[in-house]
Formats: structure tokens, sequence, C-alpha cells
């Protein structure tokens, strides 16, 4: 599959990496607002193509999926002209904040008869899914509660995370994670949300803290943010024991330590690189081999998610003790 970066984010250089360990994936192209920027670009990475426009790349005929890393306001306009202009569309994570919109997208691209996903490349690690059979092995017995952190320190007012107007905010871009873990390890959607948030930036969210209720009386907490250190962390508790994992979302030490009994046993998980699973399966799901490890009903279940907790956060219906 010939992909077309929109746009020279820092990101794209995951993605470089996970097509070079694949023959599914091959990058023909990128694109920037400004032509030098674009060329300059192109020759640093070996790119064949520099446009010097988001809309050149899509009419590029060459070009067979859009992977947009644009910031987050700006994701389900473009990947909407993507799949109207004939190209797959892997967006990057979160594709909104908004249900409605992810709705609009879909459409859009079963209108095309296109591949559209959010790129939760996490989900694709072997770790997560040893996780997942972990669970459904009931290693820990009956799920009770589920931990999740993400965070790291991000002071730059101008960074496009600070930026209300571009859909910024720890939420959406660190605590997103945390949210697809708990819907993972919960198998289910939440039935229940409550948050609290600290305002910073540009009136974005710089710290974020949740409790979710899920079916089955399953308790879910988790906390993201730009203003405390680097933070990784996910953990399901059973009544029998827990699962804890120290990478769960880059899964670069990939491991996962299954502590029962007061002994703690370390599950070993081979090193990948979760873009490279993310590009392959994708192609599989864009040739209708099989159907896409993230598809439509994921992608709305989260925005759902982050619109409930974004409301939770916001609501006045709070005890106030002082």
């Amino acid at each position: 599959m010939r992909w077309g970066l929109l746009s020279t984010a820092d990101i794209n250089r995951a993605i470089l990496q996970g097509a070079r360990g694949t023959d599914e994936a091959t990058v023909v192209a990128v694109a920037s607002r400004e032509s030098s920027r674009a060329e300059q670009y192109a020759r640093e990475h070996g790119i064949e193509r520099a446009h010097g426009s988001y809309e050149a790349l899509l009419e590029d005929p060459d070009v067979d999926a859009i992977y947009n890393p644009l910031p987050n306001s700006m994701h389900v306009p473009w990947s909407v002209r993507a799949l109207e202009a004939g190209k797959h569309v892997l967006c990057e994570k979160p594709m909104t904040r908004r249900a409605a919109e992810v709705e609009e997208a879909f459409a859009a691209a079963e209108r095309a008869g296109r591949m559209l996903e959010e790129a939760f490349m996490w989900r694709h690690h072997p770790q997560t899914r040893r996780l997942r059979e972990l669970l459904d092995e009931g290693v820990i017995g009956r799920l009770r509660h589920i931990r999740a952190a993400f965070s790291f320190p991000l002071q730059d007012p101008a960074d496009i995370r600070m930026q209300a107007g571009l859909d910024g905010g720890s939420l959406m871009d660190v605590g997103c994670y945390c949210l697809s873990g708990l819907r993972l390890v919960a198998g289910s959607e939440p039935e229940r949300v409550a948050a609290e948030q600290v305002i910073g930036g540009d009136g974005v969210d710089i710290a974020f803290s949740a409790t979710l209720r899920f079916p089955g009386d399953v308790i879910g907490q988790f906390d993201c943010g730009f203003a405390i250190p680097h933070r990784h962390a996910l953990e399901a508790i059973g009544e029998n024991g827990r699962l804890h994992l120290a990478d769960p979302w880059h899964g670069r030490t990939p491991g996962i330590d299954l502590e029962r009994d007061g002994e703690v046993e370390r599950i070993e998980i081979e090193p990948a690189d979760p873009y490279t699973h993310e590009l392959e399966d994708f192609a599989r799901a864009a040739r209708g081999e099989a159907p896409p490890l993230l598809g439509a009903a994921d992608a709305l279940a989260q925005a759902r998610g982050i619109e409930a907790l974004y409301a939770a956060a916001d609501s006045q219906a709070r005890k106030d003790l002082t």
C-alpha cells in the first residue's frame, strides 16, 4: 500500500519506521503547506514526492492511503476530504472528542468505499493481545478494578497540545490511551463517568482524573496530565490477582507482571513495532481480507467516552466541601 503523509508532523517518524518493517506499506509522498518544507522533509527521509499543499497530496494518483497526523481539530475534516478523494485513511488518535463527527467520518468512508481507522497503535502490540488473552483465560479471576496512567511534563504554551482551538488537552493527547485501556480490559463500555480537570495553557486540561463504572460492577480509574512527570501504567485487578503493564502505551520494554498469592510471575513479550503491526492490519482490512482491529464501533465508543468525560469534568453537579 502506497502511503502519503498529510503534513510533516513529528509522529511521522514512527510511521516511517513502521513502514520499513513490512512489505505491506511504503511511504511515497509527503505534503506541507510550504513546498520548501515538504521538499526538505522528503529529502531527509528518502520520500519520493513532495507536495506544497494538502490538496495536492489528495490529488496524487499514486497514493493509495493517507496518514493524517494533523492537530486534533483537523482530524475529521481532512480525513473526510481524503476519503472523498478516493484515499484510505489512517487517522491519528484521537479521531475527535465529538461522537457525531466520528459518525460523519465513517459515513464518508462508507460512501467512498474506502477504509478509515483510528490510529491507536498500542492496541496492535503483541503485549496488548497477550493481556486480553490472559484476561479471557481468567488468570486473575473476576475483574474488579482497572487503573491506568499516562503523563509527561509539557510547558510550552505554543505547543499545539496546549491550544484549545486545536482541541488540545491532556485527555485528548494521553488520557485517550487510558480510556482505550480501561475499555479494552473491561471488555465493555462504561455505564457512568465522573471526572475532574485542571485548566492551563490556552484553556485546555493540563491534568485530568476520572472514575468510570463498567458493567459487572467493575470500577476503572485513570489520570493523565502535562503538569506531572513521565508515568505509564495499566493494571487489571481481579479477585484472585492482578496484571500490571509498566509500559502499556509504547511497548518499548514489553512484559506483563502477573501477581497471585503474593508471588509475581513475569510474562515476557517479544519486542515489536506496533506501528508495523498497525500498517499491516490496515492493509489487510483495506483489501477486504479481514476486518480491522479497530473499526467504526470502537472509534465511536472512544469518542463517546471522551465526550462524556469532558461533560462530567465541566459539570457543576458536584458536592463542594469548601
